[in-house]
C-alpha cells in the first residue's frame, strides 16, 4: 500500500507538471518557439546526463552504439518529438491551448488506429466504438473550427508515431531522452550560436531572469519524466492509463479558465464526444484487466489443486509400495545406500549370520 501511494504521488506529479506546461512556456517570451525548443534540447541533455551520472546508469550506452538500426530509430524518434515539442510550444504561445489539449485527448484513439493499420492488431467491439466516436468528434470539431483541427491532429499523430518508434527502440525513459537529446544537441547548439552571431538571441539580451528560465527548460523537461518512471514501476498499467488524462484535462481547464479561449457550442459537442470515446476506452480497459486478473487467479488455484493432487497420489503410491518419495526401494532417508536390515533374509539364517546382521545395525537400533 505504501508503494502504491508513492506511485500515485509520482504519477500525479508527472502528469500534473505536464498539464501545467501552458503556464510555463509564455514565461519564456520574447523568445520564439524555435529558440525555446533549441534551449529545451540543449539543457535537457545537461540535466539528464547529470541524473544518469548520479545514478551510474551507463551500461546501456555501449551496446546501443553497436546497433546502427536502433540508433536510426532513435534519430527518427528525436525528429518526431522535436516536431511535437516545437508545435506544442508554438500553439500554447499563440493562444491555442484548448486545441493542444484536444491533441492529447485524441492521442489514445490515434494510437489504437495505428495498432490496427500498422501492427495488424485486433480490436474489441468497445474499442471499435471508441474509434468511431472519435472520428465523429473530429468531424464535429472540423465543422466548429471551420477547418480541420490541424494542431490537435498534428500533435496526436506525431506523439503516436513517437510512441510507436519507442516501442521498437526498447529504452527506458531517462535513457531514451538522453539518447534523443544527444542527437538533438549539436543542431540545437548550432542554431543558438547562429542566433547569437546575428544578435537575435534573447538568452543574453533579456536579463538574468530570462536566461535562468531558458536554462530551466532542461529541468522542466526531465523532472516529470523522472516522476513518470517512479510511477510506472509502482502502479498497474490501468492506473497509469487513467492518470494520463490528467494532463490534457488540466490544459483544457487552463485554456478556458486562465487564457479565456472561446468554446462555442460545437466545440463543446466535439469535446464531449471525445470524452465519451475515452470513457468507453477506459471502461473496456478496466473490464479487461479485471477479467484477466480473475483468469490468472483461477488458473493459479487450478495449478495448486493439481499439484496437491499429484503430491497426494505420489504419497499414496509410496505407502503402497513401501518406498519413500525421492528414494528407491530398500533405501531410507539420510542414507541412500544403507541396506534395509529389517527386510527378511533369504534362506535359512544361521546364528553367525544373525549376529553379523545385528552388528551391522549399529548401536541404538535395537527395538526399532
Amino acid at each position: 500500500m505504501s508503494e502504491h501511494r508513492t506511485g500515485l504521488a509520482y504519477g500525479f506529479a508527472a502528469y500534473g507538471i505536464w498539464g501545467l506546461f501552458p503556464l510555463y512556456w509564455p514565461l519564456l517570451e520574447p523568445a520564439d518557439a524555435v529558440e525555446i525548443l533549441a534551449h529545451r534540447m540543449v539543457w535537457s541533455l545537461a540535466v539528464v546526463g547529470l541524473v544518469l551520472l548520479v545514478l551510474r546508469r551507463w551500461s546501456w550506452l555501449r551496446p546501443l552504439l553497436r546497433q546502427p538500426r536502433r540508433i536510426g530509430l532513435i534519430a527518427l524518434g528525436a525528429t518526431l518529438i522535436s516536431a511535437n515539442w516545437g508545435l506544442y510550444i508554438w500553439s500554447v504561445n499563440s493562444g491555442h491551448v484548448v486545441e493542444a489539449a484536444l491533441g492529447y485527448f485524441i492521442n489514445p484513439l490515434v494510437s489504437i488506429a495505428f495498432g490496427v493499420l500498422l501492427l495488424r492488431e485486433r480490436l474489441r467491439p468497445a474499442q471499435w466504438s471508441a474509434v468511431g466516436i472519435g472520428a465523429v468528434a473530429v468531424l464535429v470539431l472540423t465543422l466548429g473550427y471551420g477547418e480541420l483541427p490541424w494542431i490537435a491532429l498534428s500533435l496526436a499523430l506525431s506523439f503516436a508515431l513517437y510512441g510507436l518508434v519507442k516501442k521498437h527502440v526498447g529504452l527506458d525513459g531517462l535513457e531514451s531522452l538522453a539518447a534523443e537529446t544527444s542527437l538533438q544537441f549539436l543542431p540545437a547548439l548550432g542554431f543558438l550560436l547562429f542566433l547569437g552571431s546575428r544578435g537575435e538571441s534573447t538568452f543574453t539580451t533579456e536579463g538574468t531572469g530570462h536566461a535562468v528560465l531558458l536554462v530551466s527548460a532542461g529541468a522542466v523537461t526531465a523532472l516529470p519524466l523522472v516522476c513518470f518512471g517512479g510511477a510506472a514501476v509502482r502502479l498497474p498499467l490501468s492506473t497509469i492509463g487513467l492518470l494520463q488524462y490528467l494532463t490534457p484535462l488540466t490544459q483544457f481547464v487552463l485554456g478556458v479558465a486562465v487564457f479565456h479561449e472561446e468554446m462555442p457550442p460545437e466545440r463543446w459537442a466535439g469535446f464531449s464526444l471525445v470524452w465519451l470515446a475515452l470513457s468507453l476506452l477506459t471502461w473496456d480497459a478496466l473490464r479487461t484487466a479485471h477479467r484477466t486478473r480473475g483468469d490468472l487467479r483461477r488458473a493459479g488455484a487450478a495449478a495448486a489443486e493439481k499439484a496437491a493432487a499429484e503430491a497426494a497420489a505420489a504419497a499414496e503410491a509410496a505407502a503402497r509400495t513401501g518406498t519413500v518419495p525421492g528414494g528407491g526401494p530398500g533405501t531410507v532417508p539420510g542414507g541412500a545406500d544403507r541396506p534395509r536390515t529389517d527386510l527378511p533374509l533369504a534362506g535359512p539364517v544361521t546364528e553367525t549370520e544373525a549376529a553379523a546382521a545385528a552388528r551391522a545395525e549399529g548401536p541404538g537400533t535395537a527395538g526399532s
